[in-house]
């Protein structure tokens, strides 16, 4: 049973003891609560009415797998305001990997006991739809057993055009080539003077939410994403997350939600400030109350840090990503870790001293080990 907190209950406001017999109740939240929450300097009633939530969803799990990353070229023909990881061709830290190279990088993972390969990068001006699905072919035939979540919504909207390919049809051609999921990258912010503002050029909030529905009715499983902690305000994370929402109890093709945190460096939006660490806590806190349809709430470790990551736990979060094995670049270039990797037995340290039971997991949230008692030789 969740603990009680009665002190803190004595101390609520009327309205807030309303929004937690609200949330005890099963009930969704509207806007205006959720935005009444984003404005709530209550940070602990916050943290409690999500871990409300996650205990019952989750109990005291906490989850983790072994992922590597491959991003298969940072050439970009994008330019949006928020990025620091797009080049354009022969522009300098440019790269583009050709086939043999992401089959040598499949190679050196054989025998590390990986279970996801999580492909996303630039959107090549030339690559097709043809060019990655025998990218798939290679690397599943050397990680027959590894499950590849690949390909964010914006990729595949060009890479389906420069096939003459609809969606559909893309989709169906990369999953018969050994695409297993699809992730959340390129949602940014919904919302269209936002979006207007930070990435006018790429694919429009229609054409995400389309693509990733698309890929729920073919049995393609998706996650998602929210960019916070730039322009936008409390209004525009709400607009956002109910279409997320809305998507979600049409499709249930979404496992996991991630707010992924503005980084400042090596962008046009450098001049901003970045959130506070309470900021980015109320931010999961509000996300998991809010987004009652989507089983897990992930905090991306390489963005926000370890310890961002494990207080994270306390608010609504059950996923801490994976082990990353210093395989991703694209937070790193905008002022995050230089070389982000965790051991298991680090992540399994990490989610313990929080209080919490580490489980890995595999991609579809299927539990490969729990970790029921502290390691010994942690």
């Amino acid at each position: 049973m969740f603990p009680e907190a009665p002190s803190l209950i004595k101390s609520l406001t009327k309205e807030e003891r309303a929004l937690l017999d609200k949330v005890k109740a099963g009930e969704r939240i509207s806007d205006e609560e959720a935005l009444s929450l984003y404005q709530s300097q209550n940070i602990p009633f916050l943290a409690y009415l999500a871990s409300l939530i996650r205990y019952r969803n989750h109990g005291k799990e906490a989850y983790f797998n072994r992922n590597v990353h491959i991003e298969p070229t940072n050439i970009c023909i994008y330019d949006c305001a928020f990025c620091s990881f797009a080049r354009r061709p022969g522009e300098g830290g440019a790269w583009e990997y050709d086939l043999d190279t992401i089959e040598q990088i499949a190679l050196s993972y054989k025998d590390k006991g990986i279970t996801e390969v999580h492909i996303t990068g630039g959107v090549h001006p030339k690559r097709d739809v043809k060019y990655y699905g025998e990218m798939l072919k290679r690397i599943k035939t050397i990680l027959p057993h590894v499950h590849i979540k690949a390909f964010t919504a914006v990729e595949l909207q060009v890479m389906c055009m420069r096939s003459k390919m609809s969606i559909e049809e893309g989709l169906l051609y990369l999953k018969d080539c050994g695409l297993d999921s699809i992730p959340g990258g390129g949602a940014e912010i919904f919302h269209p003077e936002i979006r207007k503002q930070i990435c006018n050029t790429k694919a429009t909030t229609e054409v995400w939410l389309a693509i990733h529905e698309t890929a729920h009715r073919l049995g393609i499983p998706s996650n998602c994403t929210m960019l916070y902690g730039h322009i936008e305000d409390y209004t525009h994370r709400i607009h956002h997350m109910r279409l997320l929402r809305e998507l979600q109890d049409k499709t249930q093709g979404f496992n996991c939600f991630i707010p992924l945190k503005f980084k400042r460096e090596n962008n046009r939006l450098s001049y901003l400030e970045e959130t506070s660490l309470l900021e980015d806590l109320k931010n999961y806190a509000v996300a998991r109350i809010y987004m009652d349809n989507i089983p897990h709430l992930k905090a991306y470790w390489p963005m926000i840090g370890k310890s961002t990551a494990q207080l994270s736990l306390h608010f609504g979060v059950d996923d801490l990503d994976g082990t990353i094995d210093d395989s991703t670049r694209i937070y790193s270039m905008a002022g995050a870790d230089a070389h982000p990797v965790m051991r298991t037995e680090e992540l399994v340290a990490l989610i313990q001293s929080a209080g919490f039971i580490p489980v890995e997991r595999d991609s579809l949230y299927n539990k490969l080990k729990v970790y029921q008692d502290a390691l010994s030789h942690v």
